[in-house]
């Protein structure tokens, strides 16, 4: 990995135009973006109904599927932009965290691009692509602020210091928010994915009518911690089975999803006050819950906060996030070698 830091030159001044490319999970994706701001295109090839059958994604069925679609995913990007490999000035690629058979299909058609088109590398963090979401649609956007960064696998609050500079504040203690809409949509019969779901469902019902917890950690107020208020929903169900009452799975959706977004935005929101910050935003799959979008709009209004949020194709895996972050990391300086490898436990800010 090769770090550079020699100042920006004129001639990087000029328009930018990056390939990106994201295969961290279960979507293929690649985008064309300019000067980190602009998206020209963003394809994605989505592999949910190839896992739906088995309930969750499956890891080597998931590497398989991109060997098969990124060829063609990437063509589109190009066709889609109106730009050719000649035109483009960077090759981004998410390098982590993610599946690792997944990441390393996306990392080596990257390497192999970057090497024949003789384009600089640059390897980007799945997490730090999904934060850069924001700055698409909101040109005004500028660090310092903070981010609630909910997904499947993440729940992190991360005070964005500056482009490229990050720093957690909090982060979960065991399930991220995105695990536990899942488990429980799966334990209400909703199937996968959860996330989605459970939002138009929870739409039916009342939130207020079941009570489930909301934790709080003592010693550590900003980080979270969803694995008690999945059992608690579990416990509830099978007490409901084991009394043979009938389940209103509408409101079993509504109070869960609340108590979720309770604590999502209560901790974004007091964390914010106590750094003294005027803007957050949100990001990652959960970002795209409606009543979450609402109640941190509405909590940020209250305590005269700007509240920041990527429209839902943003929020889900895609790779127009990835060229955003690839773009300010390269204007950092930063450059990846062929040695570039996939790195699925890839810690935020790491490099």
């Amino acid at each position: 990995m090769i770090e550079t830091t020699n100042e920006l030159k004129k001639e990087d001044k000029k328009d930018k135009l990056v390939l990106a490319i994201e295969t961290s999970c279960d979507e293929t994706a690649a985008a064309v973006v300019k000067n980190g701001r602009d998206v020209l295109s963003n394809i994605i090839y989505s592999q949910i109904k190839v896992h739906t059958v088995f309930g969750g994604v499956v890891p080597e069925i998931a590497s398989r599927k991109h060997i098969e679609k990124i060829n063609p995913v990437i063509t589109a990007a190009l066709q889609d932009a109106g730009v050719s490999l000649k035109d483009i000035d960077v090759m981004a690629v998410t390098y982590g965290p993610g599946l690792v058979g997944a990441l390393l299909v996306g990392v080596a058609e990257a390497k192999a691009i970057a090497y024949a088109a003789g384009k600089p590398l640059v390897g980007v963090h799945h997490i730090e692509g999904h934060i850069s979401a924001n700055y698409i649609e909101h040109k005004d956007l500028e660090p310092p602020f903070l981010c609630l960064v909910a997904s499947g696998g993440h729940s992190h609050l991360v005070m964005v210091e500056d482009y490229g500079s990050y720093r957690i504040i909090g982060r979960t203690r065991d399930d991220a928010a995105g695990e536990a809409f899942d488990k429980v949509a799966r334990a209400i019969g909703l199937g996968y994915p959860g996330g989605p779901k459970v939002d138009r469902l929870a739409a039916e019902g009342d939130s207020s009518a079941i009570t489930f917890p909301r934790a709080r950690i003592a010693d550590a107020p900003d980080d979270f911690s969803f694995s008690g208020l999945k059992s608690a929903v579990l416990n509830y169900l099978n007490q409901c089975q084991m009394k043979e009452i009938k389940v209103n799975k509408a409101d079993v959706a509504a109070s869960f999803q609340q108590a979720v977004i309770d604590v999502l935005t209560d901790h974004t929101i007091a964390a914010a006050r106590r750094l003294g910050v005027s803007k957050v935003a949100i990001a990652g799959g959960v970002a795209a819950n409606s009543s979450l979008r609402k109640q941190m709009q509405e909590a940020a209004t209250k305590n005269h906060m700007t509240f920041y949020h990527p429209s839902p194709i943003y929020c889900t895996d895609n790779a127009a996030m990835i060229g955003v972050a690839g773009y300010y990391e390269y204007l950092k300086g930063s450059r990846d070698g062929w040695d570039l490898n996939a790195v699925p436990n890839l810690k935020i800010g790491q490099r």
